[in-house]
């Protein structure tokens, strides 16, 4: 099956405040005139910003093209069924109500947007390394570590043992116990956390299949795990993309859970049926 396309525009907003100075005027030039791009050739565009074709070139690249008419082609296909995009700006003049609505407009765009990116093949995969092991272990610094912990949450529910670590002694002394018959799930927004990448290294040299959430595809963290999933996430104005991005994190992690105890039907209902027992001596 087809991988799901990769959306220009979406990509571009995401990524945008990682830029070069050079690469924001080809994005700010791709934004402004999609149609034209589609119809130009790659010597025309860089002939207008005054760029090499090279520079064109290898910002496709960046993107995750492999060039110029492959971003071409998926951008004539979001144009000719273009995909709601409500890209607001907060501002001081809005009201709360305002800006409580482009809250929550980012928060749904970031979950569709990263719907729409997920590669089935690296999904396949991820599921299956979490199919097969024995034990998983969620990995997460700051705002990730709550998407770890919520990860652990989910997959205790299914009865394959789960531990999340949000301190970064214990994420290395808990990723040097696992073993090939583990998994290791991790998360890093910018996929540059340098005490992760660590811990990605402690539990390679282990063999333990590991699994990244992270929402750029060009960090040495998505090249350092095993199988990379990514989020797609706009920022605006008093709001980072990460903000944005943990519910996208949270939903992939959420599907990945979802399969998991479709798969492991009979374990995951009896792993929750104790679960619910022994939670409702807490209530009266």
């Amino acid at each position: 099956m087809a991988e799901a396309p990769l959306h220009v525009l979406k990509r571009i907003r995401s990524s945008y405040q990682q830029f070069s100075e050079k690469e924001k005027q080809i994005a700010d030039y791709i934004i402004s005139e999609p149609e034209k791009i589609v119809h130009s050739s790659i010597n025309q565009v860089a002939d207008d910003l005054k760029v090499a074709d090279a520079t064109v070139f290898r910002f496709c690249k960046r993107l995750g093209f492999k060039g110029y008419q492959a971003l071409k082609i998926a951008l004539a296909s979001e144009l000719v069924s273009p995909i709601k995009d409500i890209h607001e700006e907060i501002n001081e003049k809005d009201s709360e109500m305002d800006i409580m609505k482009k809250v929550f407009q980012a928060n749904i765009n970031a979950i569709e947007y990263t719907r729409e990116i997920q590669n089935e093949k690296n999904f396949t995969k991820a599921l299956d390394i979490i199919t097969n092991a024995k034990q998983i272990h969620f990995y997460g610094n700051g705002g990730s570590g709550v998407a770890a912990l919520d990860g652990q949450h989910k997959f205790m529910r299914s009865g394959l043992p789960s531990h999340a670590y949000t301190d970064t002694h214990l994420q290395l002394m808990a990723a040097s116990q696992l073993t090939n018959e583990d998994a290791a799930l991790f998360i890093s927004h910018t996929g540059t956390n340098k005490d992760l990448l660590e811990v990605v290294d402690v539990a390679k040299q282990n063999g333990v299949p590991t699994i990244g959430i992270t929402n750029y595809a060009k960090s040495p963290f998505s090249k350092a795990v095993d199988v990379s999933l990514y989020t797609v996430s706009p920022e605006t104005g008093y709001r980072s993309e990460a903000l944005a991005s943990r519910l996208a994190e949270l939903s992939i992690i959420d599907a990945l859970y979802v399969n998991y105890s479709v798969k492991r039907k009979e374990q995951s209902q009896e792993a929750m049926a104790k679960m619910r027992k022994a939670i409702s001596r807490k209530r009266l």
